[in-house]
């Protein structure tokens, strides 16, 4: 008996060891960050002098305060650079630990995020939104006015589903135009909510801009999905993003805010001050807050902050089809996903756009980013299938799977701006690629 008392107990504790082994996270995903010759990867040296001079040029003219860009190919740093300053007033250099306002290049993680749980079997891209969220069962759809002027409302034609959440075709906005839905985007506040659930509440309130799948619209989509992903996995989405993507790929400065230990390495924020300058932001831009605190209501479509290097782990996580230096995050299949045009050829003539990005031929949307799947038509020199994306502060990034090269540039400049810096660079990166085979 004793001996089976014994044999029992060494049992329970061998089980145990196993099941505490097996909840510890793996490590966080080591990569080198030191350059390599270009011409390892065949790109030439002295070409890239022409990308290098014109950055400098835009920072010499006051254009940007500074900037960090990252170029690799084949997994491998090409070209790290700094620039400028991230204060004019200190002086301070803009170094590879500075943290930058990522605004929109938040939507391409968060969409992520949403794959890891498709990846599990919590959602399928046919499901109706309001399977996750009740409270959009009854959504309506804007139809014109009556006579007496009052707004006409219809059902809609099916149900918005999760596929059109993912490539902006639902019906929902920012409510940053002129007509009357944006008008009760406005009236509501929905950008600027106490809390995920009253964002929800009052996103319900309104209808859809068009029934869904019949145009696309910039809009709201990933903050749903960010409030999705809370809904199924129990957790905040800061929670989920960190356990999921930024501890694993070693995103260390990746997050929904700038702890005050870091503040010294937060980039200022500038925009057009009228005169051909430029100055600190006053307009809090976009709602997303002073980034100084946690949210209240963390933003799925616009609230993160990174260094260059913490975005660049993310990114080349999707150049490698979904892993970083053996730490998998994502299928081959998933990352697809991402890198394909769901659109139709009826969304692709030139009417629809945001920014700088404008629906074409050749240039479409995947899942929460955009898509070259034909790069010549677009009149872009990129490799078929790129998938990117940038950021109200004029942050970019590119993917470019055919030419297996990854691209971010960090910035802080309100309102795009000249030279645009994401469709300048391109070239002068493109240009540099002299030996394609390597």
């Amino acid at each position: 008996m004793a001996s089976l008392q014994r044999f029992s107990l060494l049992l329970a504790a061998v089980l145990l060891s196993l099941c505490l082994h097996a909840q510890q996270p793996s490590a966080p995903a080591v990569i080198d960050m030191k350059p390599v010759p270009p011409e390892s990867v065949g790109f030439s040296s002295e070409r890239l002098e022409r990308l290098h001079a014109f950055i400098q040029n835009v920072v010499d003219k006051k254009e940007l305060s500074g900037a960090v860009t990252i170029l690799a190919r084949h997994g491998k740093i090409v070209d790290y650079r700094t620039y400028g300053v991230q204060d004019f007033t200190s002086g301070v250099p803009m170094s590879k630990e500075t943290i930058f306002r990522d605004y929109s290049m938040t939507k391409p993680v968060t969409g992520v995020a949403m794959l890891i749980l498709y990846e599990e079997g919590k959602w399928l891209p046919s499901d109706p939104i309001s399977k996750f969220i009740p409270e959009f069962a009854n959504l309506k759809v804007f139809n014109g006015f009556d006579a007496l002027g009052k707004m006409i409302l219809v059902d809609p034609d099916h149900a918005p589903t999760m596929h059109e959440l993912m490539t902006h075709t639902a019906g929902f906005s920012y409510g940053d135009g002129d007509s009357p839905v944006d008008a009760m985007y406005q009236k509501l506040s929905v950008r600027q909510p106490p809390n995920p659930q009253e964002f929800i509440n009052r996103l319900a309130q309104i209808p859809l801009n068009y029934q869904p799948g019949t145009k696309w619209r910039y809009s709201l989509s990933m903050d749903i999905q960010g409030y999705i992903i809370e809904k199924i996995t129990g957790q905040s989405l800061p929670d989920f993003m960190r356990e999921h993507l930024f501890t694993p790929l070693g995103m260390r400065d990746a997050g929904f805010y700038v702890p005050a230990d870091k503040r010294d390495r937060l980039a200022t924020l500038y925009e057009y001050d009228g005169h051909d300058g430029l100055q600190p932001d006053t307009s809090n831009a976009r709602g997303f807050g002073d980034f100084l605190s946690p949210p209240t209501a963390p933003s799925g479509g616009g609230g993160l902050v990174s260094t260059a290097e913490d975005y660049y782990r993310f990114a080349q996580m999707l150049g490698n089809s979904g892993e970083l230096s053996g730490v998998r995050i994502l299928a081959p299949s998933s990352v697809r996903l991402m890198d394909t045009n769901h659109l139709p050829p009826s969304l692709l003539t030139g009417e629809f756009h945001v920014g700088a990005q404008t629906l074409r031929p050749g240039f479409g949307y995947g899942y929460d980013c955009a898509v070259l799947f034909d790069p010549q038509a677009a009149d872009l020199p990129d490799g078929k299938n790129t998938f990117f994306w940038d950021g109200a502060a004029s942050t970019w990034y590119w993917v470019d799977p055919s030419n297996d090269i990854v691209f971010v540039g960090m910035i802080q400049r309100l309102g795009g701006g000249k030279p645009n810096m994401e469709y300048s660079t391109r070239p002068l990166v493109y240009q540099a690629l002299v030996d394609p085979s390597k």
